[in-house]
């Protein structure tokens, strides 16, 4: 791509759950042309052919990486191969954008950032949450100092499946609300604790809890479940001043702010500490309603041409993986606190 007036001529790779998503936002995209369409199954391809005519659908993932005149590849495709795919494509030129997690590994993940990094390319992970208005505003409250000082990270995200057949539920679901508490807290984790059960005996985890710890009281908490009757997609997050609840399940209030708390004093005598119960207004701060993953995509685009590092670049999704590494250790010996 030369230029600031040049289109982007980009590849997918992976039509089967997420990449439609991505194929439609990038089509929809301004300054974007969605150039090619890569899946082993002839039903996408064929799926691809009748949705978007003027993308070429290949079996072949080569064709993306032999195209010279291709600026960028978005890969969507089981986690496994993640690694060798985003690998084959910096190496072919071609700036990434990679689903989440980002590879298998944390050897994969280091050897993709140190890649990008030295061939000068835009490595980027699809953290699409990070993109949400609500994270947004949720970052918006907590580098103005609404929340105070950061006392804990709730998240629950539990449904009925989808059960995977190549990674468990922890490194299936928890990379969503992994990647916001990497967004939202800057300060390096130490440890990670963490259990999971397997119960249909297929060797993967379907329901697992995992805790972060940090140096101070700080505490991150994940709870992720394939086998919850109900789906469930809340965020706790609360503070010395105020506490604040992300619900993605609610359809317009997604956001609210809890002016409540404890305060804590000291008094002589047999009580040496006093806590205070505080409790003042809720409210529901207006947030930015636009999908998501259209504002990622722009964010992408954006960061290509002026080469930028993006908001969920390489070292966000490394720190990811090395959070859930650290997890899957710690479910290796029964749960024991491992260093991140």
């Amino acid at each position: 791509m030369t230029g600031t007036e040049s289109r982007l001529r980009l590849g997918v790779v992976g039509y089967g759950y997420w990449g439609p998503n991505l194929l439609r936002n990038f089509a929809e995209t301004p300054g974007v042309e969605v150039v090619w369409c890569s899946d082993v199954r002839e039903e996408r391809r064929e799926l691809v052919g009748r949705r978007y005519p003027a993308v070429r659908a290949t079996a072949r993932v080569a064709d993306l990486f032999e195209d010279s005149g291709l600026d960028a590849v978005a890969i969507a495709t089981p986690v496994h191969t993640h690694h060798r795919l985003a690998k084959q494509a910096l190496e072919a030129g071609k700036h990434v954008l990679v689903e989440k997690p980002m590879a298998a590994t944390v050897a994969e993940a280091e050897e993709l950032v140190a890649l990008a990094d030295r061939l000068g390319l835009v490595l980027m992970v699809d953290h699409t949450f990070v993109y949400t208005g609500a994270v947004q505003k949720m970052k918006e409250l907590l580098v103005s100092g609404e929340l105070g000082d950061l006392y804990y990270f709730d998240s629950v995200r539990v449904n009925l499946g989808l059960f995977q057949h190549d990674i468990d539920v922890l490194w299936d679901l928890a990379p969503h609300d992994l990647s916001i508490l990497t967004d939202l807290v800057e300060k390096p984790p130490r440890f990670v604790s963490a259990h999971a059960v397997d119960h249909t005996g297929s060797g993967l985890a379907d329901m697992a809890y995992m805790t972060v710890h940090y140096d101070d009281a700080f505490l991150a908490h994940f709870h992720v479940n394939w086998l919850s009757p109900v789906k469930v997609r809340r965020i706790l997050v609360g503070g010395s001043r105020r506490m604040v609840l992300f619900d993605d399940m609610e359809p317009s209030e997604k956001i609210r702010v809890y002016d409540r708390g404890v305060t804590v004093g000291s008094k002589e005598g047999i009580y040496k500490t006093l806590v205070d119960y505080r409790t003042g207004d809720m409210w529901a701060p207006r947030i930015e309603l636009k999908e998501a993953l259209a504002r990622e995509c722009e964010h992408f685009v954006e960061c290509v041409r002026l080469r930028k590092a993006p908001r969920s670049g390489g070292e966000a999704g490394l720190a990811v993986v090395r959070l859930l590494d650290a997890a899957s250790r710690s479910m290796a010996v029964d749960g024991r606190r491992v260093p991140v």
